[in-house]
């Protein structure tokens, strides 16, 4: 149905209590976040709140001197922000579909750009993909999560989860590459020879390639990457 009385839209689009707990999905884009204290979002995915909250940028020396040179180095893509107080928060990035998941003494690698939100009381910290960086306009990095806590990852459309073992390595576009297991160190191939098949963008001839016991999460887009230059 596409049309609609008033009465009707807002009874087919209402925000509802899902008792889901911290963090609800309340459209498969739009993450709430039942706010009691803090939580750390992404810069700029702020949609709507209620009640008493307070927002932060992250201080930039919030976190030491080594996170604030790779921040640095990684441009805008890992800026984010503190809300503090009690109420309901509504955050969503660029339409794309989000993913809540529930670390248990686990930790997670996520893309830069595909991290939305994550409990306050999380580890974090930013890993560069240094090898990578002379290859692809701007190089890639990601944010390594690890503890007890919920995290929000978005990718574009729906998510495609890949298992690796020791006899069945994964090989990706890090153009469409979301998350991988915390476990995993990916390696940087280049094959000249899958340039015309293997991605579009700039690293076209790059893959990421993943051995040993785990988990790769991709998505059937391609982002594409830019340089702390051409963000300025």
């Amino acid at each position: 149905m596409s049309k609609y009385s008033i009465e009707q839209f807002i009874k087919q689009t209402r925000q509802e209590d899902k008792g889901e707990g911290f963090f609800e999905l309340e459209t498969p884009r739009m993450l709430e976040v039942n706010l009691t204290g803090q939580v750390w979002a992404k810069m700029g995915s702020m949609i709507s709140y209620n009640g008493r909250i307070k927002f932060e940028r992250e201080g930039i020396l919030e976190h030491g001197l080594g996170k604030m040179f790779k921040k640095a180095l990684t441009g805008e893509g890992a800026q984010l922000m503190k809300a503090n107080g009690n109420g309901k928060l509504y955050l969503a990035d660029q339409g794309k579909k989000i993913s809540i998941l529930d670390l248990n003494d686990e930790a997670i690698f996520v893309n830069g750009n595909d991290l939305l939100a994550f409990e306050d009381g999380i580890e974090w910290d930013i890993k560069l993909m240094k090898r990578i960086a002379g290859m692809m306009s701007g190089g890639l990095f990601n944010v390594r999560l690890e503890g007890r806590g919920m995290i929000a990852i978005t990718s574009h459309y729906e998510p495609l989860t890949l298992l690796v073992t020791p006899d069945n390595p994964v090989i990706t576009d890090p153009n469409a590459t979301v998350a991988w297991s915390g476990n995993l160190e990916p390696e940087f191939q280049t094959d000249v020879t899958l340039k015309s098949f293997f991605g579009r963008g700039s690293g076209e001839s790059v893959q990421m390639k993943f051995s040993g016991h785990g988990f790769v999460v991709v998505q059937p887009f391609e982002e594409v990457y830019y340089s702390q230059s051409n963000n300025s």
